[in-house]
C-alpha cells in the first residue's frame, strides 16, 4: 500500500485511502499499462493536491464547500428506474451510451454496428484495444492538475468512441452520465476517450444530469483526438442538481485540416468549473461557444484554451453568462500563438447579462501572441438589460416580467441556435424557459 505522507493535507486523505481499498478491484480493470498509469497519478495527486485561492486559475473560485465533505470511497449503482425516466425524455434518435452513477447501464444504452466503435471503457480495457494504449492519458495531463490526477486515479469506467478513417457517423452519438445522490455524499470519476480518424465527421453530445436535488461530485475529464480533415462538433449539456459539484476538463488535439466545434452549456451545480482546452495543428479550426445560467447562490467557472501551435489556423470564441439572484461566474479564456504560428486569426468574446444587483462576475480574455503576422482580437462586456427595450414592450401590453425574460432568452439564442441539432437546440429552449419560469415563480415566493 501506498504510505498516506504527513505532508498530505487532510482533504486528500479520504481519496488516497479509497484508492487504496479499491487498488484491487481497479487493478483488474485493464492491462498493466493501465494499472501503472493509475498508480503515477495517485502519487501525482498526493503531491500535487487541491487547488485553492493562492493558484491564479482558481483565484476566484472557492473550493472549500467541496472539500469540507468526505465522499464515500464506492460509488453506490444508483437508481436506474429514475435514471431511465430521464434518458427517455432527451432529445434525438442517437446512438447512446449512458452511465448511472459513473458505471456503464447497458439497458439503457444503445451501440452500433461494425463500422463503428461506441462502448463502455471498462469493457475496451479489458480486451485491451490498441487505440486506448496509444491515446488514453496522453491529452489531458495528470502530472500537472490535482483533478485530472483525481480522474486518472480511479480511472473505471466511461465512453470510448472510434470513428475509423473515411466515416461519417449520421447520427449523433451521445453520451449520458447520470448522477443520483446516495446515502453518503459520493463521487464519480467518469473518463472519455473520443477518437476521430481522418477525413471522417461526428456529432459527439457529452449530458450530465442529476436525478434529484441530492449532494454528489462528478469529476469528469474526456479527451479528443481529431485526425487530418476530420469534422467534429462536440456538445456538453451540464444540468447537475442544485447541491452538486462538478468539475470537467475537455483536452482536444486538433491534427491538420481538423475543424472543432464545441458547444457548452452549463445551468446546473452548487459549483462548476469547466475547462476546454485545444491545441491546432497547421490548417485547422476551433470554435468555442458557450452558455452558462446560474442564479441562487450558484458558483460556475468557465475556463478556455486555445493554443495555436502552428500556421495557417484559426479560431472563434463566444460564451455568453447569465447570472440572477446571488450567483456568481468567472470566465477566463486565453489564446496563445506560438513563435512559428504564423497566419493566425483569432476572436475571443465573453459578454454577460447581470439580472441582479447582488451576482457578480470575473472575466478575463487573455492573448498570448509571440508571432508577428497575426489578426487576433479580444473583449468582454458586464451589462444589464436595456430599460428601454423593456418600455417597449411593456408599452404594448407585455408584463415586465415577462419582457424581461424575452430580452434574457434573446440573449441567449444568440448561442443556443448556433447548434445545428435541431432536436438538442430545442430541448434546450426547454430547459431555459423552464429555468426561468422557475425563477420569475421563486421571487414572487419572496
Amino acid at each position: 500500500m501506498m504510505p498516506v505522507d504527513q505532508t498530505i493535507d487532510q482533504q486528500q486523505v479520504p481519496y488516497i485511502s479509497a484508492f487504496e481499498h479499491s487498488e484491487t478491484d481497479l487493478a483488474r480493470i485493464g492491462h498493466p499499462w493501465i494499472h501503472q498509469i493509475r498508480r503515477d497519478a495517485i502519487e501525482r495527486f498526493s503531491e500535487l493536491g487541491f487547488p485553492s485561492a493562492h493558484d491564479e486559475d482558481w483565484k476566484f473560485t472557492n473550493l472549500d464547500p467541496l472539500l469540507k465533505i468526505s465522499f464515500a470511497g464506492r460509488v453506490e449503482r444508483g437508481d436506474t428506474v429514475r435514471a431511465s425516466e430521464i434518458v427517455r425524455r432527451l432529445p434525438g434518435d442517437h446512438y447512446r451510451l449512458v452511465f448511472v452513477n459513473g458505471r456503464y447501464s447497458p439497458s439503457l444504452s444503445n451501440e452500433p454496428g461494425q463500422d463503428l466503435t461506441i462502448r463502455n471503457l471498462r469493457d475496451a480495457l479489458s480486451d485491451g484495444t490498441p487505440l486506448l494504449e496509444q491515446h488514453l492519458a496522453r491529452l489531458a495531463d495528470y502530472k500537472k492538475h490535482g483533478f485530472i490526477a483525481l480522474n486518472t486515479a480511479f480511472l473505471e469506467d466511461g465512453a470510448f468512441v472510434y470513428v475509423p478513417r473515411g466515416v461519417i457517423v449520421e447520427r449523433p452519438i451521445h453520451l449520458v452520465h447520470v448522477s443520483a445522490a446516495g446515502l453518503r455524499p459520493q463521487a464519480s470519476h467518469p473518463r472519455n476517450l473520443i477518437v476521430v480518424d481522418a477525413n471522417s465527421q461526428a456529432s459527439v453530445i457529452e449530458s450530465y444530469i442529476g436525478v434529484d436535488n441530492g449532494l454528489y461530485f462528478t469529476n469528469a475529464v474526456t479527451e479528443i483526438i481529431g485526425g487530418e480533415d476530420t469534422i467534429i462538433h462536440h456538445h456538453k449539456l451540464q444540468r447537475e442538481s442544485d447541491q452538486a459539484f462538478h468539475i470537467a476538463t475537455l483536452q482536444v488535439e486538433q491534427n491538420r485540416g481538423c475543424t472543432f466545434t464545441s458547444h457548452s452549456i452549463a445551468f446546473g451545480g452548487a459549483l462548476a468549473r469547466t475547462e476546454v482546452n485545444s491545441v491546432l495543428a497547421e490548417g485547422s479550426e476551433c470554435t468555442l461557444n458557450g452558455l452558462y445560467v446560474v442564479s441562487g447562490r450558484q458558483h460556475v467557472d468557465t475556463r478556455t484554451s486555445i493554443d495555436h501551435a502552428k500556421p495557417h489556423a484559426a479560431s472563434h470564441e463566444l460564451y455568453k453568462g447569465i447570472l440572477d439572484g446571488r450567483s456568481s461566474a468567472v470566465f477566463n479564456g486565453k489564446i496563445i500563438v506560438r513563435k512559428d504560428a504564423q497566419k493566425t486569426d483569432a476572436k475571443q468574446t465573453n459578454k454577460n447579462l447581470v439580472l441582479s444587483e447582488d451576482s457578480t462576475i470575473n472575466t478575463k480574455p487573455q492573448l498570448q501572441i509571440y508571432a508577428d503576422d497575426v489578426r487576433c482580437t479580444h473583449g468582454a462586456t458586464v451589462g444589464q438589460l436595456d430599460e428601454d427595450a423593456i418600455f417597449y414592450l411593456r408599452s404594448r401590453g407585455i408584463s415586465r416580467e415577462t419582457a424581461r425574460d424575452i430580452l434574457t432568452t434573446a440573449f441567449a439564442r444568440d448561442i443556443i441556435d448556433r447548434i445545428k441539432l435541431e432536436s438538442l437546440r430545442n430541448y434546450i429552449e426547454q430547459i431555459l424557459t423552464s429555468r426561468l419560469a422557475r425563477e420569475r415563480k421563486a421571487e414572487k415566493a419572496v
